[in-house]
Formats: structure tokens, C-alpha cells, sequence
């Protein structure tokens, strides 16, 4: 969509327009070739971020192209070869002006049709007029951009066209008022005419313009980039599952590993070639131009109460998908019928996941038998284990009772009743506050370690997901950058819930002349950032700038680690991650990435592993990351303006206006 069809952005190609040489990108659509260039070519149907259709003819060029002449619409021609092209030859110009008056006999008084005519050198008025004649300023053109936005931004069909040649007409369909409508305004939005006009008064907002500029621009970038960046439309969240695979860090057999070959099973190719079935916009909130939660339709389900059914799937996202992953369950049928009971039981599939997988660790450590399992075997990829546990969970009945009260209970049940060793099943249990892991491997990422095991609530990665800026992107550097990051995001992400919104047309989408950043990263652009800004002004009339948001934020993140202080929790033993969220607990898991963790050993650490036990190595490397993940804490805990034992300061809550007795009664005992 777009200037651009998507295709190698690599291959050049030479050409020639008006005697000027170009070197222009393959499969460049001819228009912007020419704008490129710098010369004018006049256009009606055409807009800048809608697929380009040619039917208004206006953009006309000469091309030559192996001694073979044609007229071709710029807009939607693709440029493939050395072409010679003409702009304004005698035989485009006669075309053009022929068009402008045909137009102008059709709609005499509309603005823009009337300017186009001027400039084609119509000013006499026109020959074509007739009984189809229209004389109101606001007429519909037939330009289509309205059906095209409903259908690019929205992926509706509320609009579309009917009848043919001189009785064609923009309708609804069966003639009749939509009620599928959901009043986005897009169709208004990029009307040239303003024959379609916005009644701004359901809700009340200030600014209705400042809110649709902010939002139409989402749109377009959505509908234009989407597409070659992310999937969203097309695979909603588990687009990444690949991607995750790729960077080692999709969590494998409890979080042990960051990759595994048969990844491929459960990622974006198969869910979207066999079990996403629909290709409709999502039921998350209808009108979304990114449309991202996605369904799998007629469904047969193999166990459990609605064994034989077929059923309608609502997912997977990538988190359930990872889940798998985290169990060892490669298998999309599983995965399908896992995600299903999840929703229909009311079962968080992160917890879910993440305590399965520390089960199944357990498990193949002889922690449990079979004799406390009720007979289930449960080694990675026992997934109708899984399921038999989900539905004794949901039933109240045998082993899925246990596994039920979540990691945290079951890490002190087990040492309590079977003597397990505390300390390995504190390494290898992936919950912080009693919350279990969200589904990346952060051994990699500091802020991420961070991130996570200091979120006030679960799941953690929706308080602060900061895994692709410091792998990925490098853009978190120093101990002073994560502690920024770690003041900023939390309450940059906690406000989205605040207000409602969705966080994901943020966090997902580069722009296209964003060069700063390669185009599969989600790069945290300022411009996104200020979008929410313009929504926020928008409705309540009151501008918002980023130290007015992280005030309002903090104030609620602030209460929020006050609240986890009257439950017991919120000082620095609560905000202590698992080892394995840090780095390696076992033998196996340290030599499964032998070269980096040695490298990183002589490297960074300074210490030549040479001639070290893999014990030797591992405990050294131990050392190291908790002193800097601690570093990182102290750092984070500053500049929140908490304690050094990660307590709200009674000078913060003045600061943010929310020093109330009853709040201060609950932390005046622990300030320093």
C-alpha cells in the first residue's frame, strides 16, 4: 500500500523522465518516481496512504518502454525497467484536459474539481454538462477514498459502490444505514469534497479534530506498514514467536533455554496457513486499525467436557503460544485446545504456562513422581498431562488442585512435605511476589530482570517491557539508562491503563521515514508518544506533556507499591528475581551456551575461564550478574524516590500530592 509496493527494497533501476535520469527503486509505483524527481502530475483519486486504484485518470503519463509507447496511470504503474517517461506530452495534456472538463460539466461547483480544471486549462466551463449535473459544492466525486479507508484503516466494508458507468453511486450496503458502523470518521476524514461530514457530539470531546489527526495518522501507518513490519493484521501477537526463537529469547522447558528447532511448529507460518481461518478484523474493539487478537474457527476439541465440539478459539496471542514453548509442547492442536479451556475456565495462560513448565522441571528432576502427580508423567511435551491437570483444576479434584495455588505455593509445599532443596527450587521457580514469569528469556537483558521482578502487579510485561531496547536495539546501555527506563516505561505503560487505551499502536509500528531504527524493531518513537498526548488533550481539553503523564502515572504506581506493602510484600527481598530470570542454574543450561557465557567470563567479567570447571564458571558468572542486577536496582529505587529497600519516601508521596495519613501509616516505619 502506499508509494511503495512491497517488494525488494534493494534493486535500482534507471530512468528517464521529462529528459531527467533517476535512479528509482523496483517496483516503485511511477507517481511518487515523478514527485521524487520534482515534477507535478495532478491527481483526484489518489492519496497518500490509501493503495492507489488510477480511476480518476488524472495522473496520466507517456511511457516508453522498448520502443513501445503507452498512456499509463502513475499512481498504481510499478516502475521494472528503463522506462522513458513524459509527463506533459502534447498527447497526456489533451487527455488530461479532456478529463478536467468532463468532470467539471459533472460537478461544476465543487473546489477541488474546479482548481484541477483551471490548471488543465478548462475555464470556460464545460461541454459535458447534462441532467447528471450536479451543482451542490459538496458532491460526492466517486473518488473512492472513503470505501478504500473503511476497508485499509478498518478492514471494514461499510462503504462501497453500486451501479455502473454513469450510474455509479457510493452506497451502503442494501441501500440502507449500517449499523456495522462503528464511527471512526476515516471516510470523512479523507473526503476531498466534505460531501460526508462528522457530528462531533456523542461524547463531548474539546478538540473532535485534534483526536482524528492524532488517530488518522495511526491509521495510516498502520495500514501502510503493517503489513511489511509486523503481521499484526494478519497474526495478531504471535508474530513474534518466530522472531523471539530467533533473538533466544522465547522460553524453552522453563525458561532453561531461549530457542528450540521446532519453534517452527507452533509460529506465525502454520497458525496463519492452517488455523487462522477468519482473515476478518478482531472482536478486541471493532474499528481498531490494527486489529490484532485473533480467532481459529471450527475447532474439534479432544478432551475435556466439550470433547467432540467444535469450537471458536479466541487467539492464540503470543504469550499462550510461548506458554507452549515453556512446556515443550510443539503443537499447534495442543496449543489451540490449551488456549480454549485457558479462556473458558478463567485461566490466566501465562500462570498457567510458567507453573506447568516449573512442574515438568520438577518433575524430571525426581521432585515428584507419579505417586504425586496422580500417575500423570509429566516430562516437557506431556501435553495431555497438561490438559488432564487444567481440567482437574477446574473441576477441584486431584493434582490440578496443587498446581492450581501457582509456583510460589508449590515451591514451599514441596520442601515443607517432600524435603526438596529450597534454594534450586527458589533458583528454578519463575514467580516474583507470587507472580508467575511472563514468557520471555531474560537472562540477556539486566533491565528486563529488572523490569519484570520489580512490576507491582502481574502479568509483569505489561507493567514494563524493555527486552528489545537493551538485546536488541543496545539503547539501554548503562546502569543510569535502565534506571531511566525502569522510571519511564512502568509509568508510560501503567498510564495506558489508566486511560484506557490500548499500548500496542505505540510499541509496535516504525514509521517509514524513521531511519533511525531498522523496520522489524519496535522502536519507542517520540512521535507515537505524542499521538496519546493529542487523544488526551483532545477529549479533555487539557494539554499533556511527559512530565504531566509520568506525575499522573506515578501517583497510581506509587499507591499500587503501597498496596503490595499492607499485602506483605514491596521491600527489596520481594523484588529478588529467581536465578534462572538472571542467568544459568544448572550445568546443562551453562554449557548449552558454553561460547557466550566464556566469552562473556573473559570479556566483560575480566576473568580467563581457561582451565575452570563448568561449576567454577558458573559460579563466578552467578557472582557477577545479582551484583549487577542489585547495581540496577539501587539505581531504579533512587530514582523512583524510594528507600534503598524499595519503599515509596513519605517526600515522594508530598511530591506527588497523595501524602494521605492513611497511606503514610503504612510505610512511616520504613524509612530510612
Amino acid at each position: 500500500m502506499g508509494a511503495t509496493a512491497k517488494t525488494s527494497k534493494t534493486i535500482k533501476i534507471e530512468i528517464t523522465i521529462n529528459g531527467k535520469k533517476v535512479s528509482v527503486v523496483k517496483d516503485t509505483f511511477l507517481l511518487q518516481a515523478v514527485r521524487d524527481a520534482g515534477f507535478v502530475v495532478p491527481t483526484l483519486c489518489n492519496h497518500k496512504d490509501l493503495t492507489p486504484g488510477g480511476s480518476c485518470r488524472l495522473c496520466l503519463c507517456e511511457v516508453e518502454d522498448r520502443e513501445k509507447k503507452q498512456l499509463v496511470t502513475a499512481c498504481n504503474y510499478p516502475v521494472r525497467s528503463s522506462i522513458e517517461v513524459s509527463t506533459d506530452s502534447e498527447k497526456v495534456k489533451k487527455h488530461r484536459k479532456v478529463l478536467a472538463e468532463m468532470y467539471l460539466g459533472r460537478w461544476p461547483n465543487v473546489p477541488a474539481i474546479k482548481a484541477l480544471a483551471k490548471k488543465m486549462g478548462v475555464t470556460d466551463g464545460s461541454r459535458f454538462s447534462s441532467e447528471l449535473t450536479e451543482e451542490n459544492r459538496q458532491s460526492c466525486v466517486l473518488c473512492g477514498h472513503c470505501v478504500k479507508a473503511c476497508d485499509e484503516f478498518i478492514q471494514e466494508r461499510i462503504l462501497d459502490f453500486a451501479g455502473k458507468g454513469i450510474e455509479r453511486h457510493l452506497t451502503m450496503p442494501f441501500g440502507e444505514v449500517d449499523h456495522n458502523c462503528v464511527g471512526c470518521t476515516s471516510c470523512a476524514y479523507v473526503c476531498p469534497t466534505r460531501a460526508i461530514e462528522i457530528i462531533d457530539d456523542l461524547n463531548g470531546p474539546a478538540n473532535p479534530t485534534m483526536i482524528r489527526n492524532a488517530g488518522m495518522k495511526i491509521n495510516a501507518e498502520m495500514a501502510t506498514l503493517d503489513t511489511v513490519q509486523n503481521e499484526m493484521r494478519a497474526l495478531g501477537t504471535a508474530n513474534i514467536v518466530d522472531v523471539m526463537d530467533a533473538y533466544d529469547l522465547l522460553p524453552v522447558k522453563n525458561h532453561q533455554y531461549g530457542s528450540h528447532p521446532d519453534t517452527p511448529k507452533i509460529g506465525g507460518e502454520v497458525l496463519k496457513d492452517k488455523y487462522l481461518t477468519q482473515g476478518l478484523s478482531d472482536g478486541c474493539w471493532k474499528g481498531c486499525s490494527m486489529a490484532c487478537a485473533k480467532t481459529i474457527d471450527r475447532f474439534e476439541l479432544r478432551t475435556g467436557p466439550y470433547k467432540g465440539q467444535k469450537v471458536t478459539v479466541d487467539g492464540p496471542e503470543y504469550e499462550t503460544a510461548a506458554g507452549a514453548a515453556n512446556m515443550g509442547c510443539f503443537d499447534m492442536d495442543f496449543l489451540a485446545e490449551f488456549n480454549f479451556y485457558c479462556d473458558t475456565y478463567g485461566i490466566d495462560t501465562i500462570s498457567m504456562s510458567t507453573t506447568m513448565a516449573f512442574v515438568m522441571e520438577c518433575y524430571e528432576n525426581g521432585i515428584i513422581t507419579k505417586e504425586h502427580s496422580g500417575g500423570k508423567a509429566l516430562n516437557f511435551g506431556a501435553a495431555g498431562e497438561v490438559l488432564e491437570c487444567m481440567h482437574e483444576m477446574a473441576l477441584g479434584k486431584g493434582f490440578g488442585v496443587d498446581v492450581g495455588q501457582g509456583v510460589r505455593w508449590l515451591k514451599q509445599e514441596w520442601v515443607k512435605k517432600l524435603g526438596a532443596d529450597a534454594a534450586f527450587l527458589q533458583d528454578i521457580g519463575m514467580e516474583a511476589k507470587g507472580l508467575e514469569y511472563s514468557e520471555y528469556v531474560s537472562k540477556e537483558s539486566l533491565a528486563q530482570q529488572a523490569g519484570y521482578t520489580l512490576a507491582n502487579k502481574g502479568p509483569q510485561h505489561d507493567e514494563a517491557w524493555l527486552i528489545f531496547m537493551d538485546m536488541v536495539n543496545n539503547q539501554i546501555p548503562t546502569e543510569e539508562d535502565k534506571a531511566e527506563a525502569l522510571y519511564y516505561y512502568p509509568l508510560w505503560r501503567t498510564w495506558f491503563g489508566l486511560l484506557g487505551l490500548c499500548k500496542i499502536i505505540w510499541n509496535d509500528v516504525v514509521p517509514a521515514d524513521n531511519n533511525k531504527y531498522p523496520p522489524t524493531v519496535a522502536a519507542k518513537v517520540p512521535g507515537h508518544v505524542a499521538n496519546y498526548f493529542k487523544f488526551f488533550e483532545g477529549m479533555t481539553g487539557i494539554p499533556l506533556d511527559e512530565e504531566k503523564m509520568l506525575a499522573q502515572s506515578a501517583r497510581v504506581h506509587n499507591l499500587q507499591r503501597i498496596m503490595n506493602r499492607l499485602l506483605g510484600f514491596g521491600t527489596r527481598e520481594h523484588d529478588m528475581p529467581p536465578y534462572r530470570a538472571v542467568g544459568p542454574v544448572t550445568k546443562r543450561e551453562y554449557e548449552s551456551r558454553a561460547e557466550r557465557y566464556d566469552k562473556q567470563m573473559k570479556d566483560i567479567i575480566g576473568i580467563d575461564p581457561g582451565g575452570k570447571s563448568t561449576e567454577e564458571k558458573m559460579k563466578i558468572t552467578r557472582k557477577y550478574r545479582m551484583k549487577k542486577y542489585n547495581d540496577v536496582v539501587d539505581a531504579a529505587y533512587s530514582r523512583r524516590g524510594w528507600t534503598k529497600d524499595g519503599v515509596p519516601t513519605i517526600a515522594r508521596l508530598e511530591e506527588l500530592g497523595i501524602a494521605l495519613p492513611e497511606l503514610v501509616e503504612i510505610i512511616k516505619d520504613d524509612q530510612e
